[in-house]
């Protein structure tokens, strides 16, 4: 179930991911340490994603778990922005089949860069993409069309997510045909903007409380060390 799956097959798995949830969550708790070691190993996410990028969001995603901030277990989307933006960077995750579901072109902020971002911010006007773990909210109908609300998680890294208006949107922009004709996405205000044929599909399979989580190997960001609370991953 990669980019180009029918919207009833995602309909599908999206129905299977909400009545398998309660089942799960009766279950014994599994060895966080060995869960995430798994997880960052698992063939089909690397795949795509490194080691250490899957490493850091499956810690951060039980950290939030623990903290009672993610309300859609099960499911968790990456943005891989150490990849230029005619790439494919944005992956939604199947956390307990390691499984990639769904990948998508994703557009930075155009304070972060021309065709790769190596730049970020969590200040209003900056343009800048925020780095970090985020939650979903809800949708609306924004300029952009069907949007989704996120909310950041870290102090001082995105936590102005809100103020700043950093949604999920679609955008003509974030197109293969513009990057034909450019060599690059289009760029936005901060937002992960998407393909408009991606964009919907991609905001109903996260919706509601998921976890996102930014990813740039940055020097100066501890991934995690900014999220509130216990580390609940041992």
């Amino acid at each position: 179930m990669r980019t180009g799956a029918s919207g009833a097959l995602l309909l599908v798995y999206m129905l299977t991911l909400s009545l398998a949830a309660p089942a799960l969550a009766a279950g014994p708790p599994p060895s966080r340490a060995a869960d995430i070691a798994a997880f960052a190993a698992a063939p089909a996410l690397r795949a795509e994603l490194s080691p250490d990028l899957l490493a850091a969001a499956l810690s951060g995603y039980y950290r939030m778990l623990g903290q009672g901030k993610i309300l859609r277990e099960g499911v968790m989307t990456v943005i891989d922005f150490n990849r230029p933006s005619a790439e494919k960077r944005l992956f939604v995750i199947d956390i307990r089949n390691r499984s990639i579901i769904y990948s998508s072109l994703v557009a930075h902020g155009s304070g972060s860069g021309g065709a790769t971002a190596d730049r970020f911010s969590n200040e209003p006007g900056s343009y800048q993409s925020s780095l970090g773990f985020f939650t979903t909210g809800d949708t609306y109908a924004g300029r952009h069309g069907y949007s989704l609300r996120l909310e950041g998680m870290e102090q001082g890294v995105n936590d102005n997510a809100t103020m700043r208006s950093i949604v999920i949107h679609g955008a003509d922009y974030a197109t293969r045909g513009f990057i034909s004709k450019y060599g690059r996405l289009g760029r936005s205000q901060g937002c992960p903007a998407l393909p408009p044929d991606s964009s919907r599909p991609v905001i109903d399979l996260i919706k509601g409380g998921s976890c996102l989580f930014i990813y740039h190997d940055s020097a100066g960001y501890a991934f995690s060390a900014h999220l509130p609370g216990p580390d609940s991953t041992s």
